[in-house]
């Protein structure tokens, strides 16, 4: 039922699309296609400036909205291959054929668990399919790196490297690899991506890096300014941001969570978890890492909870269990009612208390509880190899 609705809503957003439904504000999707336009008319870097980008959306949609344009060069790439199509039909292509791949991905990893991770992830998915991003994609392509790491094989470079379009979320996998020595998975993930960037500059001229390196600045200036919707955030930074700290002490915040989180992938492999425990921490670490971290980034999180949920059920008391699906939901769905509150409240005094990102604190108490549980996975494994170890002594001994 539930994937039932993932594709309703998808046809609806694409009638909305083709006219025959009531239109909607511009979405993320609405900026792909714009940017894939551009490059197809020569001017993708001016995309990266936004008073000229909203020029353009004026001229291309009618509309315009605050939709920086910050990717890197080679996911333009990605987004000229849907430009040419009408904007219905590019979106039903790229949201169904990545959710589509995503979910046979996850298939793959969770196994007889897939459907209890799919109810886990229903708000991530929802936001995904609604607003036409790219999380669907980035999840594919962590789990093809998650897959190809466990089973040993250098080619989980290549899905590693295409991750240069959105590098931020491949920290921790990347992390990984270099703990487990995959050497050859690395090199090859570098080739990748370099191939990639260079595919790019080829492709677009090398004019593109300082326009891309100009939109990076503008963002540092806008996310330091609050001007992003900082409650469809889910970092430490959004959340202390929120709250009126001031930039610096917020990103200092977010520098520190990323580097804890980050560390426990090293300490995780020396305390002799599993190695599917370890991908799994990677890939939900990825999320903690950057400042400019959505919602709509959360299929990452089903990846992890797919390695995870066997040694997360097995070992979990059950109220441990509901409250790591509860918080999941609040993670996943706290933009989806938080947004339709601040487009209603828009303009009043009270869209400051519908503004604040909620979504950090919950997912760091997922985190911890998740390692928690883990580690207890541990702590109870030391009795019975000790036990079997002094079983034989005993048996002498009589």
């Amino acid at each position: 039922m539930l994937l039932l609705s993932l594709a309703a809503v998808m046809l609806s957003k694409a009638l909305r699309y083709a006219g025959l439904l009531p239109a909607q504000e511009l979405t993320d999707f609405d900026a792909f296609h714009v940017a894939g336009r551009m490059v197809w008319r020569g001017d993708i870097a001016q995309a990266y400036h936004l008073p000229t980008l909203l020029e353009v959306q004026k001229a291309l949609t009618g509309e315009q909205a605050f939709l920086p344009w910050t990717y890197p060069p080679p996911f333009n790439l990605v987004v000229a291959a849907l430009a040419p199509l009408p904007i219905s039909l590019a979106y039903l292509v790229f949201a169904g054929s990545t959710l589509a791949a995503y979910l046979l991905v996850l298939r793959r990893i969770a196994g007889p668990h897939f459907a209890t991770v799919v109810v886990a992830l229903a708000p991530a998915l929802f936001i995904a399919v609604a607003g036409g991003q790219n999380g669907f994609l980035t999840g594919t392509l962590i789990g093809l790196t998650a897959l190809g790491l466990l089973g040993g094989r250098a080619l989980a470079g290549l899905p590693l490297g295409l991750m240069v379009i959105k590098p931020h979320l491949a920290v921790g996998l990347a992390v990984c690899a270099l703990v487990l020595r995959r050497w050859r998975c690395l090199g090859l993930a570098a080739a990748t991506a370099a191939l990639a960037l260079a595919l790019s500059t080829l492709m677009l001229g090398p004019a593109i890096w300082p326009a891309f390196l100009g939109g990076v600045e503008e963002a540092k200036a806008f996310l330091a300014a609050g001007a992003y919707p900082l409650f469809r955030m889910i970092s430490v930074y959004a959340w202390l941001r929120s709250l009126d700290l001031p930039a610096g002490l917020a990103l200092a915040a977010q520098m520190a969570t990323a580097v804890a989180v980050l560390g426990l992938i090293p300490l995780a492999l020396w305390n002799g978890m599993p190695r599917r425990q370890v991908v799994g921490l990677a890939a939900m670490a990825s999320l903690f890492v950057s400042p400019y971290a959505y919602d709509y980034d959360l299929p990452l999180y089903g990846i992890a909870l797919a390695l995870l949920l066997p040694d997360l059920l097995r070992q979990a008391r059950r109220g441990q269990v509901l409250v790591l699906f509860a918080l999941g939901w609040i993670v996943g769905g706290y933009g989806i009612v938080a947004t339709p509150l601040h487009e209603a409240l828009s303009g009043s005094a009270l869209v400051t208390s519908v503004g604040i990102s909620l979504a950090a604190p919950p997912f760091l108490l997922l985190l911890a509880l998740v390692w928690r549980i883990l580690r207890r996975t541990q702590t109870l494994a030391v009795p019975d190899s000790v036990e079997a170890t002094a079983a034989p002594a005993r048996t002498v001994a009589a």
